[in-house]
């Protein structure tokens, strides 16, 4: 079980994971051993609760499919697993991004002060830019 939060938690069988060989350079042992890991997770099959779902689905993260499937690469470690509980923690932090409430930000006084004088000082340059009249 991975634990998302105190209420919620996503069984093993939702998690996909596949053993592949690691990329790039680390001599015969990167050839012969597949330590790296994919992690795949289908949130629209999955049995997180339904805010969970919309929020994740509206992120806008290239690990997340147009079909809604999770896909996360792990091959930064040399042993098995410890990809995979690299792999689980990511997937982890991604949930819990997801779900965090946004904090809703509201312009200062200054701050909607400088806008307006600043669209003033643009009008009137432009407005220096008409036909001279004689």
């Amino acid at each position: 079980m991975l634990r998302i939060s105190n209420t919620v938690e996503v069984p093993d069988h939702e998690i996909e994971i596949h053993q592949i060989r690691a990329q790039g350079a680390g001599g015969q042992n990167v050839n012969k051993v597949a330590s790296a890991v994919h992690l795949r997770f289908d949130i629209p099959a999955s049995s997180l609760p339904e805010f969970y779902k919309e929020r994740l689905l509206a992120l806008s993260d290239q690990r997340i499919s147009k079909d809604g499937v999770i896909v996360i690469k792990a091959q930064e470690h040399r042993t098995l697993e410890l990809n995979k509980e690299d792999a689980l923690n990511r997937l982890r932090e991604l949930i819990r991004q997801a779900i965090q409430q946004r904090k809703a930000r509201k312009p200062t006084k200054g701050s909607q002060r400088r806008r307006v004088d600043k669209k003033v000082k643009k009008g009137q340059t432009k407005a220096l830019r008409g036909k001279v009249k004689l």
